[in-house]
């Protein structure tokens, strides 16, 4: 199709709703205003930091495949803003980080107890945003996100230590703290539009599908050439076992899984040690059936949004697929 070739810059998804996103951003940063003193300071900070708002998208995207966006799909769409932002303030303190995307953190310029507190913060705002104004479906269906995302990372970390790992534990834990905001993203746009709850739901396994797709994505940059500011392996220094690293693994020999393994397990990994992890993960197959494995789940969300009405709101949908394995950070 034709309008492929802008898929890296969004350009058409961003220009089908360029007048929905500033309204949005305008109301998600009038809903943080007011609050006086050091909250003030930091919900500015945070505000200003602009971010790719893939998520919003998704909410303002499959509202509109269903209808015209209105003030409960933008209510839905800060709701998700505000529950993701709260998330990622949260896990830089788990994660002792000081940066995200090279922008100091929140527990880095104001510390660690602050930053608990503004994460739950905003979290509490956003459940009163939905309960102020009856918008009960969308509360639900992202509740259950960060209900299914606190789990896949308990699950993540409680695999770490042992590094006992296999396919299906893997997916379980992706498909907890990536896909489920996304899939919830998706739903809790429809439900603004939709009041069929068949679509809704189809909705939903779409976002699943595109969140897979994106967390393996991510894990694939720990593989690559470093064009995605995040340092390569960034996971395998924390050692978090990841797709390409998992199928490598499982496959080979024994020999070769345990130097793998015991290099994997070392609490301090040189650069050499890194860049033999990586090469290894290459040579044993993980990095290509990782990428093979995105382009499936890419294949699954495609399908399944082509059980919708060819459209623009469709197209760009479409577009934000192909963006998520086509992108570089």
């Amino acid at each position: 199709v034709m309008w492929v070739y802008c898929t890296r810059k969004m350009e058409f998804t961003k220009q089908l709703i360029r007048k929905e996103l500033a309204e949005f951003e305008a109301f998600f940063a009038q809903y943080l205003q007011g609050h006086g003193g050091i909250l003030d300071t930091i919900l500015k900070y945070l505000v200003r930091q602009k971010g790719k708002k893939m998520r919003p998208m998704f909410v303002l995207l499959s509202a509109k495949l269903g209808g015209e966006i209105n003030q409960a799909t933008f209510r839905a769409a800060s709701l998700v803003e505000l529950l993701h932002t709260a998330t990622l303030v949260h896990d830089d303190v788990v994660d002792n980080a000081m940066e995200r995307r090279g922008i100091f953190s929140i527990n880095a310029l104001w510390k660690n107890k602050i930053a608990v507190l503004v994460g739950d913060f905003l979290l509490s705002k956003g459940l009163l945003l939905s309960v102020d104004h009856g918008d009960y479906s969308a509360l639900q269906t992202l509740s259950l996100a960060v209900k299914k995302m606190s789990e896949g990372e308990l699950l993540q970390l409680e695999k770490a230590r042992s590094i006992n790992l296999n396919e299906e534990i893997y997916f379980t834990i992706i498909r907890g703290k990536t896909a489920s905001l996304l899939a919830s993203s998706c739903m809790a746009g429809a439900q603004t539009t939709m009041a069929d709850a068949e679509k809704c739901n189809l909705l939903y396994q779409f976002g699943e599908a595109v969140g897979m797709a994106f967390q393996i994505r991510d894990d694939l940059f720990d593989y690559d050439d470093n064009t995605a500011g995040k340092p390569i392996g960034l996971d395998i220094r924390e050692k978090k076992i990841t797709l390409p690293l998992l199928y490598a693994l499982n496959n080979a020999s024994t020999v070769d899984k345990k130097k793998l393994l015991h290099t994997v397990k070392k609490n301090t990994k040189s650069n050499e040690e890194i860049q033999w992890i990586v090469q290894e993960a290459h040579r044993l197959g993980g990095v290509a059936y990782a990428t093979e494995t995105m382009h499936n789940f890419k294949k699954q969300a495609l399908h399944l949004l082509h059980s919708f009405p060819e459209n623009d709101a469709r197209k760009a949908l479409e577009e934000l697929v192909l963006f998520t394995i086509d992108r570089k950070n």
